[in-house]
């Protein structure tokens, strides 16, 4: 199916504007090179996407599918929050399952996400993760801010992160304004820090009141993107953590809202938002 000369059929998708191709690799196994997700991603030679969502058999018994996420660099990620509601509205839409709950593998491990009667999809994205040594984040000890230096213009700037894994690892500062944020400068910046040796996804927060934040998240691998749903959980738990946030807040991304939900430490973060189709579509593969 994936040799150059054969057409790769596909659904474009979008959940708050974060982009996906959508691949059914349920039957025949996937195998596009990197260099071949490259040139799909590309907004100008090839289809055009934030991520590149692959929909695989499960591996173990727990979960009804394996979801795979590709960056538009070609390199594979662990968990991608707005792909995961795409991902449910997909498998009901082509027929897959009719569950309602639809528990999935990751790599960054099993999440369940549940198709609301409203049509909205609820994400349970686990519990987010703050031991440095598991984000991975280099420090000396856990804590719910981190002083971290960047090179701004040549001179030394320090900032105040949280840093967090929702199955990929975030660093979360706090804005005055989201408009006005040095997102462009510091994103890339923070995200190829060294004390983050996996790099890591930047959001810079605004808050609004206790139940409602503004959100811009420069992806690792991607830039910025419309919305970013681990991100926005990120934010939100960590802004709980500094004691800025209530425990279901509103988070306002250029794409749209989501509704996030943390209990508290042993409890996982849920995430309520909406997935769109955009069109169905076949391309002729790309050279290997």
């Amino acid at each position: 199916m994936h040799s150059s000369n054969v057409n790769l059929t596909f659904t474009k998708m979008h959940g708050l504007g974060n982009d996906f191709m959508v691949v059914d690799a349920t039957r025949i196994p996937f195998s596009l090179t990197s260099d071949q997700i490259r040139q799909l991603s590309d907004r100008h030679f090839g289809v055009g996407f934030d991520q590149l969502l692959v929909v695989e058999p499960p591996q173990g018994t727990e979960a009804l599918f394996r979801y795979r996420i590709f960056n538009a660099d070609g390199t594979e990620v662990e968990q991608c929050g707005n792909g995961a509601r795409c991902f449910a509205r997909f498998v009901r839409d082509k027929g897959l399952t009719n569950a309602n709950v639809i528990p999935v593998e990751t790599l960054g491990g099993l999440i369940t996400l549940t198709v609301e009667p409203d049509g909205q999809i609820t994400v349970n994205m686990g519990r987010p993760v703050f031991d440095p040594e598991r984000i991975p984040f280099v420090a000396d000890r856990q804590a719910d801010d981190y002083a971290l230096t960047i090179d701004t213009m040549g001179s030394p700037t320090t900032v105040s992160i949280g840093a967090i894994s929702m199955g990929n690892p975030h660093a979360v500062l706090r804005v005055d304004n989201v408009d006005t944020a040095p997102v462009a400068e510091w994103g890339p910046l923070l995200e190829r820090h060294p004390r983050f040796p996996h790099r890591v996804n930047v959001g810079f927060m605004q808050l609004l009141s206790r139940n409602h934040i503004r959100l811009r998240v420069f992806e690792r691998g991607a830039g910025e993107t419309l919305a970013c749903g681990t991100g926005a959980c990120a934010a939100v738990v960590s802004g709980i953590r500094r004691g800025w946030l209530e425990s279901r807040c509103r988070v306002s991304l250029a794409g749209g809202d989501l509704i996030i939900s943390w209990g508290g430490m042993d409890e996982p973060v849920m995430m309520t938002g909406p997935a769109i189709t955009v069109f169905e579509g076949h391309i002729l593969l790309p050279e290997n």
